[in-house]
């Protein structure tokens, strides 16, 4: 999730642990713990393009770096309250607010390594990245939680937080597996055989959803709103097979296949190769301009393969939300 909600989440874990003892500073506990894992895009700014995106969310995010963290920082929490804190409880608390920052990862479209080395994310992807409906009932009974002193009304709306917030994961598990049934059908009325299927949902709702669709030979993508009256309409994108294999060889393009977990295609445009990443979408979908989401230009220098990341402009991003807003209303 984008770091507010983290933040928000980790001050809420915090709070069950500690809010009896140390009150509002459960927000600075939490807000540092929550953001914490995420601070591995710092680390992929040393990095190019590529190894960066293959950082983020793995170690940082797992248990054993959780593990690793949570009795050292348990016992700097330990002493920074003056014993006030005991030191397994310390512990406790450290690891419970980095845990909950990988589980919530996990209902993402992205995903988590939670169990790195492991090479597998575990991805529900029920829950864009961004999703303000499950992000600001928190930002608000945060608020109200900062300004109560009666542990016991914290308590009550601390435990009405965590059920309205599990509802709405819980919701768009339950959306999922309803539009992931009206893809299937329509692939079977459209007579496409496939190999894999990914719906997620898109940009901070649970109405509007996205279908990726493999095949032998080609990928197939979609959309559908709850509010649809038509039937759904794939696109496909064939893939050049050919262009593929003039870069197999290239350790950046291996690098590049990890990440898509083998959803992308790849075009030539004049000197340079163009790595898509399918699994997030186009940001531009004018035919005459595509633009995927996430896109990648590899260009041959004298020495080596620069990689760099296709630029969005603002004004890209602003469009791209006007698109789904009008789409929601359906087609």
């Amino acid at each position: 999730m984008d770091s507010l909600t983290q933040i928000a989440i980790g001050i809420a874990t915090a709070e069950v642990f500690l809010g009896d003892k140390i009150k509002n500073r459960t927000f600075i506990y939490g807000a540092i713990l929550g953001t914490l894992p995420d601070l591995d895009v710092f680390i992929g700014k040393f990095f190019d393009p590529v190894t960066a995106v293959s950082i983020h969310r793995s170690f940082s995010h797992s248990l054993i770096f959780y593990l690793l963290l949570s009795l050292p920082l348990g016992f700097l929490l330990h002493k920074i309250e003056n014993g006030k804190v005991k030191l397994f409880l310390a512990t406790q608390a450290v690891f419970g607010i980095l845990l909950t920052h990988s589980l919530i990862d996990i209902f993402t479209t992205w995903g988590t390594q939670l169990f790195w080395p492991l090479p597998y994310k575990l991805a529900f992807k029920s829950i864009f990245v961004v999703d303000v409906f499950y992000t600001l009932p928190w930002i608000v009974i945060l608020f109200l939680i900062f300004k109560s002193n009666d542990f016991g009304r914290r308590k009550k709306l601390l435990r009405f937080a965590f059920l309205f917030t599990t509802s709405y994961l819980l919701l768009g598990l339950g959306i999922k597996f309803y539009v992931l049934n009206k893809f299937e059908n329509a692939l079977k009325q459209q007579n496409i055989s496939y190999k894999d299927l990914i719906v997620k949902p898109t940009f901070s709702n649970l109405i509007l959803w996205n279908a990726n669709v493999k095949t032998d030979k080609a990928f197939f993508l979609a959309d559908y709103s709850l509010f649809d009256s038509q039937p759904i309409q794939f696109k496909k994108y064939v893939r050049d097979t050919d262009t593929e294999q003039q870069i197999q060889d290239l350790t950046v393009f291996k690098q590049l296949q990890d990440i898509s977990e083998g959803w992308y295609i790849v075009n030539k445009e004049g000197g340079a190769y163009v790595f898509n990443d399918l699994r997030f979408g186009l940001l531009k979908s004018d035919t005459s301009q595509e633009q995927f989401a996430f896109s990648y230009r590899l260009v041959n220098s004298v020495k080596k393969w620069d990689v760099t990341e296709s630029v969005k402009k603002n004004r890209d991003g602003k469009l791209y939300l006007l698109k789904i807003f009008n789409r929601l209303k359906g087609n």
